[in-house]
């Protein structure tokens, strides 16, 4: 009883936190800048426990959160030259050269580990960039909160509906040698859920969604590719906890473990959605 009493008011401070910051860009930028530099420090933290690997973690971090502001800066406007991006350039040279006199026992590990973490991490949430600014028809960029909140509202919506779906009918696995927990039924529960989601999405914001080229079909599409890839972005996670025979990534999260167990889906689903938004526009 406690644990579920836990688990329920870290969920509700942890979706109105995420809710808020979308209110205001100066707002986003500094919820997700902490969210991912917490993330490169627990990822970080526990390839570290593996023998033969040695990742520098200040240097990772620091790089990873520069990264997210330098594609915010850039994405929003305020920065207009592509220099922004030199400091990261400059920390990536650095993480490859410094393994020349660290002396670890496998070089080849530490720069696998360390890129990984930058793919994983920090390219994904940067991504949130891409999607909250939008250029005008004047040359000018807006603020548009409501794709990237979209994304996790589907997620939640996803996780709700394979929750109670799964829970109450889950007979067939889905992928039981990576999430032995997750079933067929559960996986469709989710993505009616979705599907409804996506529809009130689309109902409630159809004059703002008219401003972006947004109908209700092409919400129900961005549901589709956010409950696909975010479910295997949650496998993918629970591969990389498998691998490092760990249960939970961390326990920051009261109830929900730490920062990957609970962005794993947006992990995957975030540069999804931007890949399905973009290529709307090529055809």
């Amino acid at each position: 009883m406690k644990n579920i009493i836990t688990r329920t008011v870290t969920g509700v401070l942890f979706v109105a936190a995420i809710v808020v910051c979308f209110l205001k860009p100066i707002a986003m930028e500094f919820l997700f800048a902490i969210v991912t530099g917490l993330t490169m420090w627990e990822y970080c933290g526990l390839v570290n426990e593996n023998d033969n690997v040695q990742v520098n973690r200040f240097i990772s971090t620091v790089a990873g959160v520069y990264f997210f502001l330098a594609m915010g800066g850039y994405c929003s406007g305020m920065v207009s030259s592509g220099a922004v991006f030199v400091p990261y350039l400059l920390t990536i040279i650095y993480l490859f050269i410094s393994e020349l006199y660290t002396q670890t026992k496998n070089a080849i590990n530490d720069w696998a580990y360390t890129m990984l973490g930058q793919m994983y991490i920090a390219l994904p949430f940067s991504t949130i960039n891409v999607l909250a600014f939008n250029a005008t028809t004047d040359g000018g960029i807006t603020f548009n909160y409501l794709i990237p909140l979209s994304v996790f509202i589907f997620l939640w919506a996803n996780d709700t509906g394979a929750y109670c779906i799964g829970s109450l009918l889950g007979k067939h696995k889905l992928f039981p040698r990576i999430s032995p927990g997750k079933t067929w039924e559960g996986s469709i529960g989710g993505l009616v859920f979705v599907l409804i989601a996506a529809v009130l999405v689309g109902y409630l914001s159809a004059d703002k969604s008219v401003e972006f080229g947004f109908n209700i079909l092409i919400w129900i599409g961005l549901g589709i590719v956010v409950v696909v890839i975010g479910t295997w972005g949650d496998l993918v996670e629970s591969l990389f906890k498998r691998t490092l025979g760990i249960k939970d990534s961390g326990s920051i999260l009261p109830g929900h473990g730490g920062m990957l167990d609970r962005f794993d889906s947006s992990l995957m689903a975030l540069p999804a959605a931007v890949i399905y938004i973009y290529s709307l526009t090529l055809f």
